[in-house]
């Protein structure tokens, strides 16, 4: 655990879907169409309600873009809101600038709705091909660098590693 900005930053390996906190961050395609890694499991866990709202954002707003935010209830899961975020597929030219958007959106979108916690799995670590080693850093950086320039916004916020070498990797980068 580490302090910044008045948060409390802390790294725990699991199920971002199970953390205790009111909003959790999902890594999510362009069409908000939750059919694979972290998204299934926070339809499954949270509900059908959290596609049918997905689906009515995209029908009001269109696709969300790389780096950007979309947010929808939580449905049956411990947070109250679900964040979906777009991140980069390694190699194409996004990369590091769009994986700290995709940070930044989430931690802007938890305090647009006066949220106080949220938990943030490894973006785009998945089918998305970014290199723990990489993402970690840029992750454990954007959300460092957004907490000490608004103090006070959030309280804590959970940067969950599936696996604990994604924790182990996410912990590292926190300490340094």
């Amino acid at each position: 655990m580490k302090r910044i900005g008045g948060a409390n930053v802390v790294v725990v390996e699991g199920d971002v879907t199970r953390q205790p906190v009111e909003a959790i961050v999902n890594a999510a395609n362009e069409n908000l169409q939750h059919r694979e890694g972290v998204a299934t499991a926070v339809v499954r866990t949270g509900g059908r309600v959290i596609q049918e709202e997905s689906d009515t954002w995209i029908r009001e707003r269109g696709p969300v873009k790389p780096g950007g935010a979309a947010v929808t209830t939580g449905g049956m899961l411990h947070a109250s809101h679900v964040i979906h975020v777009v991140g980069p597929y390694f190699g194409n030219g996004e990369n590091d600038a769009t994986l700290r958007a995709a940070a930044r959106s989430a931690l802007d979108a938890a305090a647009e709705h006066g949220l106080k916690s949220l938990a943030m799995p490894a973006i785009s670590t998945g089918k998305r091909g970014y290199p723990v080693e990489i993402a970690a850093e840029v992750l454990v950086r954007a959300v460092s660098d957004w907490l000490e320039e608004r103090p006070g916004t959030l309280d804590e916020v959970r940067l969950v590693g599936f696996t604990a070498n994604q924790a182990d990797l996410l912990a590292s980068a926190l300490q340094t």
